[in-house]
């Protein structure tokens, strides 16, 4: 494995590299190293670079998970939010820098522009801090920011790979917005002992096969506005049932959001969160499009 991986990947290991470079885990960015070369390994596996391949590297920190996908022949864009890390970077990595084998991008990620970073078609490989999750599912899944990668193998809080991959009696929000977009697998369940330092819960890998945007099923941009905005209505009230809820949420007679349910074969006393992806799309198209709401709002966007 090329970069600064130690030849013992544990967090003795993890420590003494940030020493080393006089670097600490910083709070503010949720900062957790992976320390476990199973489930680097595991992670490498589920991503499967290969030589030539673009891989986008969301938070590459101490680079572990950079030397091994260089070490796979892949061409890597990383970018981290952190000025020390990513100087600790530039250092580690100078050979693969000059190669032109790794473009290394000082920056946020929800302010990046996916268009400028990286070309399609292209990968995903993240450990991603638990606070900026959902919103970088959405820049990555949404396409408003740029090509959609075609596969992405993202470090999730397990609580939140436990909620995207759920079936129908388990979804939310999130699970439709994601599955929309893409084929969920979890791929292994991380202990928190497996970072440095530990977090306060454990985590999964998570696998996102995305959808062609063209395949059956897939709406066009103006009716996912409005699939969005049905679903939000949906589960702003999860415990009520449909018909109830969907009359209150959105600006549309009873009596037709009634004749909707039943022409989308849902009956009205069902809970949002026993809907899949494609009974919400069935039920949109039994609504049609959605009338402007109190406030003139056409769609609130997918959060």
């Amino acid at each position: 494995m090329n970069g600064p991986a130690p030849a013992r990947l544990d967090p003795g290991a993890v420590r003494r590299t940030l020493r080393a470079a006089g670097l600490r885990a910083q709070r503010r960015f949720s900062q957790n190293f992976l320390a476990d070369v199973e489930v680097l390994e595991a992670i490498l596996d589920a991503a499967a670079p290969a030589p030539g391949r673009r891989v986008l590297e969301i938070g590459p920190g101490l680079g572990i998970l950079t030397g091994g996908l260089l070490a796979a022949g892949a061409r890597v864009t990383a970018v981290e939010i952190d000025r020390g890390l990513a100087g600790h970077l530039r250092e580690a990595f100078a050979p693969e820098i000059a190669a032109g084998d790794l473009a290394l991008v000082e920056a946020d990620i929800l302010d990046a522009d996916l268009a400028a970073l990286v070309e399609a078609p292209y990968d995903v490989v993240a450990n991603l801090p638990y606070h900026v999750t959902s919103p970088v599912l959405h820049l990555l899944l949404g396409g408003a920011a740029g090509p959609r990668p075609e596969r992405c193998v993202l470090m999730l809080q397990r609580e939140v790979a436990e909620r995207i991959a759920a079936r129908p009696g388990g979804m939310s929000y999130l699970s439709v917005f994601v599955q929309y977009h893409a084929a969920v697998s979890i791929v292994r369940r991380v202990p928190r002992a497996a970072f440095e330092p530990a977090p306060e819960v454990d985590s999964a890998v998570v696998a996102l096969d995305i959808r062609d945007p063209d395949a059956t099923g897939r709406l066009p941009g103006a009716m996912e506005d409005d699939l969005w905005r049905l679903v939000q209505a949906g589960f702003r009230e999860r415990r009520k049932m449909l018909h109830n809820v969907l009359a209150r949420q959105l600006p549309i007679e009873p009596a037709r959001v009634a004749a909707a349910l039943a022409e989308a074969g849902i009956a009205g006393d069902r809970r949002p969160q026993t809907l899949g992806v494609g009974e919400w799309i069935g039920l949109l198209g039994a609504l049609g499009p959605l009338p402007e709401d109190r406030r003139g709002r056409r769609a609130e966007g997918a959060r």
